[in-house]
């Protein structure tokens, strides 16, 4: 089973998120995108990427106008992707996990009422949304027996 977060943008606490920007998914998305570019955009307009961050951590991400799907995420860089993309749709992230949504405070607000006291609220970087959805990375060192 492989853990995919999905992106909404929901107005003014209405229960139905709206449909995402798709001109500015491209633009966060294309510099990122190390798939094939005739796959990029289907018949019906959705939109469908494969990115990799500069540390090699890769996703697959698809939208249409329901929402964007963030396909096993790798931990590192393509959570700052991610975040970026979160923040300039002015949208949330909803953990799989917990159906829990993570947010910046300003979309809090922007939230369906049933949603917003259970809502993780972060500054919206990579490091802040990986640590929201997947707990804080644990720093491995050598291990002793490499030290001896």
């Amino acid at each position: 089973m492989s853990y995919s977060p999905t992106i909404y943008k929901f107005a003014d606490g209405g229960g139905a998120p709206v449909a995402p920007e798709m001109a500015l998914v491209r633009a966060v998305l294309e510099p990122h995108d190390v798939g094939d570019p005739q796959l990029t955009v289907g018949e019906d307009g959705s939109l469908r990427f494969w990115i990799r961050a500069s540390d090699d951590s890769e996703a697959e991400i698809s939208a249409d106008e329901t929402g964007i799907l963030v396909e096993r995420p790798q931990t590192g860089g393509v959570f700052a992707i991610v975040a970026e993309l979160v923040t300039k749709l002015g949208a949330v992230i909803i953990d799989p996990a917990s159906g829990r949504a993570v947010c910046r405070a300003e979309e809090q607000t922007r939230l369906p009422a049933d949603m917003r006291e259970e809502a993780i609220v972060i500054d919206m970087t990579g490091d802040a949304l990986e640590a929201a959805l997947l707990g804080p990375r644990i720093a491995v060192g050598p291990s002793p027996r490499a030290a001896r």
